[in-house]
């Protein structure tokens, strides 16, 4: 982790080399080329294997510690047992503890150092981008002669580094270790010393990844732009870091840190044990602090990024340095927890992350909009009638999100002044939850996210110049603009995800009615032709029939279909669409009976998790067997009337979870491990959850 932060503000110095007008810094390039060399030596030296090889102890004495009461008795000898290796790895045993606290001195000094240059750096970003002439070349002369102080004091401190003593066989006895093979008995040091080998951007990824964990839950794309915008990636002329995010993530995935939620599409948490392994590494460097209780927490000065879940009355201990705050609460903040946000916000100068849940604020506290170093704001869950003007000030923006606002929220002119702005994500839960944005939207050239807008008034046509957009939604679609729509979406040539919800008729929105949007229609489909690179699609309104074009749509990997009412059996296009791994039908076909027809040998080969919910459905009599060979989750959700699941519903081996809610209570009697006539069906399944008014009896969530 030590090396981390070297990285990390080198990373910094290069984004402002790459972001900055080039008349402004060109006589400081030098300046900062030359700290950035000097950093590598500082880079090396904590790269080096005997410092790994301390840091990898520590970590492991630390998670001795914090899951002691978890551990079993051979979890215990693990850790002791690698301890003492360690321990003969440096071949300095009995000077060890000494070593270790000359380096953590020396390696706060430097990170000390580091820190005030990086926001430094903030603070002459922010004054010089209102400054011209000759103002603006005294500030870069100014900057340029801190750079050089900043390397001086960096060479000072290199100078006096810890000097090492060590066998020379160590960085070959450390390649040993690792490459030793773990047994059974010894997974959670195999573990461990896979945890410790990440490259520093991994690490830092899965770190963030544990702040999010049980009810504070974000998906892969929300991950993304948090990691972005906390620095975590590095940047490059020409590429996107939203890219390279979902890289590290889809890395993680693959090394097995970083595991998909079986029971929620595109969520993601950090399995044990690696989750107690960044536990112990957060608990060891005051790199990120999260607890799930404000009022027991102890925040360490030196903390950059903090986590607070289930917020109670105080947010107590924050420090000025804060470069990310994430705090959720149960049911909106109390009037101690508000206020004491109000202050922790006014000093809290350098913060670039602000993710607020569920706090039901019902304005946007003055304070947020002088955060002008802020490139992430969360405000979901709660009650925002509007923005503010002064949104743009926040000049650095890349996310806002402002999701699940309980009341009827507009955006104001002051979002078309938040020029970095990159994903603009909204949601009322009133009306049919869309939000107007103001006409000149597509002057924001950097946006890629832009969802929950209304498209009428001319915004349509707009969307049609915006073709870096790679997320869109739009809500309320109706057929005085849909055609203008339509022609511009296939436009959006990057196009990757696309969600599309029709304007409710008043009449139809009983949300007890088998026919909610019966009578609304979503207009003109059929001369809709999606763009090429299209993975994410999802339509939320009445067809009259199932649009052709989806049987061709070979990227699409999730499809979701809400109200659609379709007298045809969709599947019979659906089936060969190659990649597709997630469908969800909900209410999206009105027929009374599925039979083997729905899902055939040779259909839907890459489907992991299919979704069905039906007020109509009465039979479901066959999958062929052979049939759906990915599936993973089944979810049966308010098909009332359904007494029977499939025959052949047993030989689907890949079936991990069947989920299933608001069922008739004779399927679930005839499902029961006790004796039910239909268990031999799902008793393959290691996962049946179920929930409704026999939850009790059975099975339960």
């Amino acid at each position: 982790m030590a090396v981390s932060f070297v990285t990390l503000f080198q990373w910094r110095l290069n984004s402002v080399l790459l972001q900055q007008e080039n008349e402004i810094l060109l006589g400081v390039k030098d300046q900062i080329l030359s700290l950035v060399s000097k950093l590598d030596e500082v880079g090396s030296f904590l790269g080096d294997p005997f410092f790994w090889t301390l840091h990898a102890r520590e970590t492991a004495k630390s998670f001795l510690t914090l899951s002691k009461p978890k551990l079993g008795k051979k979890g215990k000898e693990q850790m002791v047992s690698l301890i003492r290796k360690l321990d003969e790895v440096t071949g300095v045993s009995g000077d060890v503890e000494r070593i270790w606290a000359c380096y953590k001195t020396w390696v706060s000094e430097i990170r000390g150092t580091l820190r005030e240059a990086d926001d430094y750096v903030d603070d002459f970003i922010v004054k010089v981008y209102g400054e011209t002439g000759q103002d603006r070349k005294e500030s870069t002369a100014e900057f340029g002669s801190e750079i050089e102080n900043i390397k001086s004091r960096v060479s000072e401190i290199m100078n006096r580094r810890p000097q090492l003593g060590f066998s020379p066989n160590l960085e070959e006895d450390i390649k040993k270790l690792l490459r030793s093979k773990f047994d059974e008995g010894t997974l959670l040091v195999s573990c461990m010393l896979s945890y410790m080998n990440l490259p520093y951007d991994l690490k830092l990824s899965l770190l963030f990844c544990c702040a999010f964990r049980r009810v504070y839950r974000k998906t892969k794309a929300d991950l993304v732009r948090v990691l972005v915008a906390a620095g975590l990636v590095q940047e490059k002329s020409g590429e996107l870091r939203e890219d390279k995010a979902h890289e590290n993530l889809e890395r993680l995935v693959d090394l097995g840190m970083l595991e998909e939620e079986e029971s929620i599409w595109d969520s993601y948490s950090v399995p044990s044990p690696y989750y107690e392994f960044s536990l112990s590494v957060m608990n060891a460097e005051d790199f990120f602090i999260s607890t799930e209780n404000s009022d027991s927490m102890i925040i360490s000065p030196m903390a950059r990024h903090v986590s607070i879940l289930e917020v109670a009355n105080t947010i107590k201990g924050m420090n000025n340095l804060q470069h990310s705050l994430f705090v959720s609460a149960k049911d909106g903040l109390s009037k101690a927890s508000s206020d004491c946000l109000r202050t922790v916000l006014h000093n809290a100068k350098f913060l670039r992350v602000l993710d607020l849940e569920n706090t039901l604020l019902k304005s946007l506290p003055d304070e947020i909009v002088k955060l002008v170093h802020l490139r992430y704001l969360g405000v979901t869950h709660s009650k925002l009638t509007e923005l503010p003007e002064s949104i743009g000030n926040l000049r650095n923006l890349q996310t806002l999100d402002i999701s699940w606002s309980e009341s009827e929220i507009e955006a104001s002119n002051g979002v078309l002044n938040v020029v970095q702005l990159r994903h603009l994500k909204m949601y009322q839960s009133t009306n049919d939850g869309e939000v107007r944005v103001p006409q000149g939207i597509s002057r924001l050239r950097n946006l890629q996210t832009l969802e929950g807008i209304y498209a009428g008034g001319g915004i349509a046509k707009e969307l049609g110049i915006m073709t870096q957009l790679r997320s869109l939604e739009v809500r309320c679609v109706s057929d005085d603009h849909a055609d203008e729509l339509y022609v511009s979406i296939m436009k959006l040539t990057r196009l990757q995800k696309l969600s599309l919800y029709v304007e409710r008729v008043s009449e139809s929105c009983d949300s007890s009615s088998s026919l909610q949007y019966e009578n609304s229609i979503l207009p003109c489909l059929e001369s809709f032709s999606p763009p090429p690179l299209l993975q994410t699609l999802e339509l939320e309104g009445r067809l009259i029939e199932i649009p052709l074009w989806l049987g061709s749509m070979e990227n699409l990997t999730k499809l979701q279909m809400c109200y659609c009412h379709l007298s045809e059996n969709p599947t019979t296009i659906l089936q060969f669409l190659p990649n597709l791994k997630y469908l969800r039908m909900f209410k999206a076909y009105k027929g009374r009976r599925m039979d083997k027809e729905f899902f055939r040998v040779g259909g839907f080969p890459k489907l992991e998790y299919l979704y069905i919910s039906s007020d109509n459905l009465v039979e479901w009599t066959e999958i062929e067997e052979g049939a759906l060979p990915c599936l993973k989750q089944l979810s049966i959700f308010y098909c009332m009337e359904l007494m029977l699941l499939p025959e052949g519903l047993q030989h689907l081996t890949t079936l991990r979870i069947l989920d299933m809610w608001c069922v008739h209570e004779d399927l679930i009697r005839r499902l029961s491990p006790n004796g039910g006539p239909e268990n031999y069906k799902i008793k393959h399944i290691p996962l049946v959850t179920y929930e409704g008014d026999m939850s009790h009896g059975f099975w339960g969530r």
